[in-house]
């Protein structure tokens, strides 16, 4: 077999022989942030294209000690409303000179040997979005001491010194609640979804308190277990099989828009009820297809851009790592 030919590469002294400059100044041409004449740093970019050259990013990051890699871990792909999270999120990192690498948090691949990986490549910071970790995860022994930076994305962070980027859920469910009186509902139900995550965003215990607020007391719940709109279907379906028709709620707001697709195809559907005129449905997330003709979804926004900006800005340092909480915007449509 015929040996591979290796190609060479370039060197930063090279380059800055061509710039007639230091090969110092061409590393910090190249470095975000670094202190660089406008003159200086057009000289080497000119020199590099002419040469071909590109950064060698892992000697950088050992005389740097950064890697200017972001591990985000990620639990529940079957929500389609983290694709435009993601998109984004590595559009804004990669714009900071970040570079995102993405983990699957699943049955075989737990928190723990998450931080593990993400540790062993000397990750700069670790998002956790949307994922359920708890405290006790960082008390691990195989976890050693000088982990990176962690901070949550979307949802309450639940581990002390570890902060958050959220959207307003208070704001969001008062927004919500008034909106559906002022409608003249008056039987309100719930749906959340996995019970951990459900438990970080605090959406089911503010919109009870929030009803309890215009005497509404009974607020009826029901469990999707997960995101899929097929659980929001199936959790509709049990509902509405054991209740009778006089009995039933005149509203549901669901923990997110793909849970509140699968309740709208599901009574509309099997039982040949009316979206609102029988029960009314609202989401949260403003996922794309909810606005659509088919669904007419009324929904909650989270300022999706800000959230990301916010924690890149924790990442690199331009924000205090503090819990950041921003307000989105209620989308009222057809389903309410």
């Amino acid at each position: 077999m015929r040996k591979r030919e290796t190609i060479r590469r370039t060197t930063a002294k090279e380059v800055a022989a061509a710039a007639g400059l230091s090969k110092w100044t061409v590393i910090r041409a190249f470095t975000p942030g670094s202190s660089i004449t406008e003159e200086s740093k057009r000289r080497v970019m000119e020199a590099a294209a002419a040469l071909n050259y590109s950064p060698n990013l892992l000697a950088r990051s050992l005389a740097t000690n950064s890697t200017r890699q972001v591990a985000v871990f990620v639990d529940d792909f079957r929500n389609p409303q983290k694709l435009p999270f993601l998109e984004t999120l590595t559009d804004r990192l990669q714009a900071a000179g970040l570079v995102a690498m993405l983990i699957n948090i699943n049955n075989h691949f737990d928190h723990v040997h998450a931080l593990l990986h993400a540790d062993q490549r000397q990750v700069d910071a670790v998002i956790l979005f949307g994922t359920a970790f708890r405290d006790e995860t960082l008390t691990d022994r195989q976890l050693g001491n000088g982990m990176p930076p962690m901070f949550v994305l979307a949802r309450d962070s639940q581990i002390d010194g570890v902060p958050a980027v959220v959207c307003d859920a208070e704001l969001a469910l008062r927004d919500i609640v008034n909106h559906l009186h002022e409608r003249g509902y008056r039987r309100p139900g719930f749906m959340s979804g996995a019970t951990a995550l459900s438990t970080a965003l605090r959406r089911r215990q503010h919109f009870t308190d929030f009803w309890a607020e215009k005497g509404v007391s009974e607020i009826e719940l029901l469990s999707a277990e997960k995101y899929s709109a097929e659980a929001g279907a199936e959790s509709v379906r049990n509902y509405l099989s054991q209740m009778a028709p006089a009995d039933r709620i005149d509203v549901l707001m669901c923990e997110n828009d793909i849970l509140a697709l699968g309740a709208i195809d599901e009574i509309r559907g099997r039982h040949g009820l009316r979206v609102p005129e029988d029960i009314a449905i609202v989401g949260f997330d403003n996922y794309e297809l909810g606005g659509s003709s088919a669904y007419s979804l009324t929904t909650y926004e989270q300022p999706r851009h800000e959230m990301v900006e916010a924690i890149i800005g924790m990442i690199v340092g331009t924000i205090e790592a503090e819990t950041v909480t921003l307000p989105g915007k209620l989308i009222i449509r057809g389903s309410t």
